[in-house]
């Protein structure tokens, strides 16, 4: 007998274990682990993963396997040993894991079939609804006020309950046309056909003169003119078959790649390049940190550390954040290997994704580009993992389960005795510090490509200009500079710093601002709708005519979005043409990448965007770069607000003067002594990491400590403050005298979607008991998690919010 360890899909900390079943005979030896099962669990059937077979169990009485839901396994020996690392890692259950580590299309659907036993048994008013019919999705009944009588009915027996998996993943396929016959028989046919068969004859000629012997039915119907019922008639007559063939959706099935050769590799190139090629070579684990100024030439580096790596049969991983995911990052890995590329990224339909990731599953592609969950790729020979920016905050996950990307490229990286490259022109703190002490090796690009001088920047102190009457949102110096380049025909990129800044509504009189109802946040302003909306729970109202409270028509709105900025735009400079970035101009699937063209193009003299335009831009024609607003990031209640200021900052001016022309950046801000934007202005790295390195060591923040925040939310306010007291009291009694426990306080939005946040914070250096004194908290509070009450814990936490 065959007994299969199944973890099944219910993410609780009591069925956070194995389950064992009995494989039926039927599919003894077919049942591999890492494939998915449905099982039955309790009265329904659900999902489950194999990660195990074996013999022997001491359960009783064995429930059998219902069927599988996979041929070959979905997860590999590796993803599944690093499943259980993370688990452990990121105290989350070992569901989640897996399900993080498959595209959404894999995720089941679980549908509940009311079925009838015995039709002549149903009362008249259920026998309306059947109407016939063998069964019913619970779905169309639910809401028909039946359920008393549907109970009743079930345990008469006229009426049972199924519970379907059904997995969302479909295949995308095409009705495939090929010819039965070699080609002196299908020589002989054509001549035999009778004078009226006209169509047919085309038909079967096309078929005689191609060099293929099967073609899809809509293009041979689009080279022959022929209908279905002429390749019909064929099929009747035996000459022609058809079959569906699998095929896959290409996202860029309509665009041509370039091929790129790899270029000659400057001195200093070549020096950061050498130690990696030698940890290929000798298929030794190392973690580099490519410490690069802005356009310094790092792509080059990777591209050629993976040509060695596939020259040597293996596999390579490249990880980009998210927002820099641009076309023009897809077109230089294309260019250089083509279609042993795939591509992962939220741009893509789930279908898309799908197919993306069959390809590497079926070991058709050697190179997965993608943002953080392709660190997943269910690759079986990994030769490089490669993580550009890594300093970028979106490479942590901030659900269940909360990893970074990073640690799990690294214990990858360990597994499979093979080389990771971090690369940043801004290192996170962290990271910089470890490659200091040793722990992963310093490779620094310290020039820009042939030579190109970093840009000018200049920092305007906009408190000076309201002093000298300039109430406009672009400085004199900005708004002279703008159109100096209009003049050159030159372009510019206006930078929105947006994060925390958006547009909000007060009344003039009272100073009355609307709040969300359900979050303690205040409500953004959207023009293009002229709706305010809570971003945290979607809640949305009109815009007011009058304030709510003191009924003045004082209301204005205030914050800068981008929309305000083109509309200034035009009022100044109306000859200029502006493309617009924003979540509302990059909604529609591909206008990202449509905007960015026409950029490209010449047809826009100045780019204004927010985030999604601070990274991975590479334009010849780009010599201005204005930052509207700098410092709205720098009084979030976050200790990295320093730090990411300083980051972004950098990473705008280095979209100026990347090629032939000079470039320059003006910086606007209401605080231009703070070392991070001064620091910023002037490029320079090292002295911002050793005067934060001090800010961080007086605060006893990372890299000095590590950090573990843990969330309690729950609709009474009451319940929230005595159960947090409870945990921080507990904590603090498992931990040494050096660790630092903070709390519990309200979080810094208090009040999220009617539930009420508290936190604790926990900083500590080495609490090896740390990791079971969580596990036990969350064990505790699980039991009661049908009260409402809801516990999270992020270990290296990235959102302090």
């Amino acid at each position: 007998m065959e007994i299969a360890s199944v973890i099944v899909d219910v993410p609780a900390m009591q069925t956070d274990r194995i389950f064992d079943y009995e494989i039926p005979a039927k599919w003894v030896g077919a049942i591999h682990p890492g494939m998915r099962v449905v099982v039955p669990f309790g009265p329904r059937k659900i999902q489950g993963f194999v990660v195990g077979i074996k013999r022997n169990t001491d359960v009783k009485k064995l429930k059998e396997i219902e069927e599988p839901m996979d041929l070959t396994p979905v997860l590999n020996e590796e993803l599944l040993n690093l499943a259980h690392w993370l688990t452990e890692k990121t105290l989350s259950f070992k569901i989640s894991v897996f399900q993080a580590m498959l595209p959404a299309a894999m995720k089941a659907k679980y549908e509940k079939i009311i079925r009838v036993v015995d039709q002549t048994a149903l009362p008249s008013d259920l026998e309306g609804i059947f109407n016939g019919k063998d069964g019913l999705p619970w779905a169309e009944i639910e809401d028909k006020g039946l359920l008393s009588n549907i109970q009743s009915e079930i345990k008469n027996g006229s009426l049972e309950v199924l519970y379907l998996v059904k997995n969302k993943a479909k295949k995308k396929t095409v009705r495939e046309i090929f010819c039965q016959l070699d080609h002196d028989d299908l020589k002989e046919q054509v001549l035999g056909l009778s004078g009226n068969a006209v169509k047919q004859k085309v038909v079967l000629e096309w078929f005689l003169k191609s060099e293929s012997t099967e073609v899809s039915a809509k293009e041979l119907m689009e080279d022959t003119g022929a209908t279905q019922s002429t390749i019909r008639g064929l099929i009747k007559k035996g000459l022609l078959g058809e079959r569906q063939k699998e095929i896959y959706r290409d996202p860029f099935e309509n665009r041509q790649f370039k091929r790129t050769k790899p270029f000659q590799l400057t001195d200093e190139q070549s020096n950061a390049i050498g130690p990696i090629l030698k940890s290929i070579e000798n298929r030794t684990h190392e973690t580099f940190l490519l410490y690069g100024v802005t356009g310094s030439g790092k792509t080059e580096v990777y591209l050629q550390s993976i040509q060695k790596v596939l020259n040597d049969g293996k596999e390579a991983i490249v990880l980009v954040p998210e927002i820099s995911l641009t076309p023009q990052m897809v077109h230089r890995f294309k260019g250089r290997f083509g279609d042993a590329v795939a591509v992962l990224h939220s741009g893509l339909s789930v279908g898309e994704k799908y197919d993306e990731w069959r390809k590497i599953q079926r070991k058709e592609v050697k190179v997965v580009v993608g943002a953080r969950s392709a660190i997943f790729a269910p690759f079986e020979n990994l030769g490089i993992i490669i993580i550009d920016e890594e300093h970028e905050t979106s490479y942590k996950q901030e659900e269940n389960p909360r990893y970074h990307a990073r640690e799990v490229a690294i214990h990858r990286g360990v597994q499979n005795h093979c080389p990771i490259i971090l690369g940043s022109a801004t290192p996170s703190l962290e990271t910089f510090a470890r490659a200091k002490k040793g722990v992963y090796t310093l490779l620094s690009l310290s020039k820009r490509m042939n030579d190109q001088a970093m840009p000018s920047v200049s920092i305007v102190d906009m408190r000076e200009e309201l002093r000298g009457g300039n109430r406009s949102m672009f400085s004199t110096e900005l708004f002279e500079k703008l159109k100096d380049r209009l003049e050159k025909k030159e372009q510019s990129v206006l930078f929105l710093n947006k994060r925390g800044h958006s547009s909000f509504i007060m009344c003039r009189d009272c100073g009355h601002v609307s709040q969300c109802p359900h979050c303690d946040i205040s409500l953004t302003y959207h023009r293009y709708s002229e709706q305010m909306k809570c971003h945290y729970c979607g809640f949305e109202e009109r815009v007011p005519m009058n304030c709510p409270e003191c009924s003045s028509e004082h209301i204005r709105y205030f914050g800068t979005g981008t929309q305000k900025v083109e509309e200034e735009l035009s009022k100044l400079i109306p000859e200029a043409r502006v493309i617009r970035m924003d979540v509302d101009t990059t909604s529609r699937k591909g206008a990202h990448e449509k905007l960015l063209n026409q950029f490209e193009d010449g047809k826009a003299d100045i780019l204004l965007g927010t985030q999604m335009i601070a990274k991975g831009l590479d334009f010849p024609n780009i010599t201005l770069v204005g930052v509207l607003s700098a410092d709205t990031m720098l009084h979030l209640p976050d200790f990295r607000a320093s730090e990411k200021t300083f980051q972004l900052l950098t990473q705008v001016s280095g979209r100026a003067g990347r090629h032939e022309l000079e470039g320059e950046v003006v910086i606007q801000t209401y605080t231009p002594e703070h070392y991070s934007i001064v620091l910023a202005g002037d490029q320079d790295y090292d002295r911002f990491y050793h005067q934060e390195m001090m800010m961080r060591k007086m605060g006893s923040y990372p890299p000095f400590y590590y950090l573990s925040l843990i969330n309690i939310s729950h609709e009474e306010l009451l319940k929230v403050v005595s159960t947090a007291e409870k945990i921080t009291k507990y904590v603090q009694s498992r931990l040494s005298s050096e660790a630092i426990v903070l709390g519990p306080v309200a979080s810094p939005i208090p009040r999220i979607k009617n539930r009420y946040r508290y936190q604790c914070l926990i900083k500590y250096k080495r609490e090896p008991g740390l990791v079971e004194t969580l596990k036990k908290v969350i064990e505790h509070y699980q039991s009661q998690a049908s009260n409402g009450l809801a516990i999270s814990i992020d270990i290296n936490p990235y959102m302090m919010m």
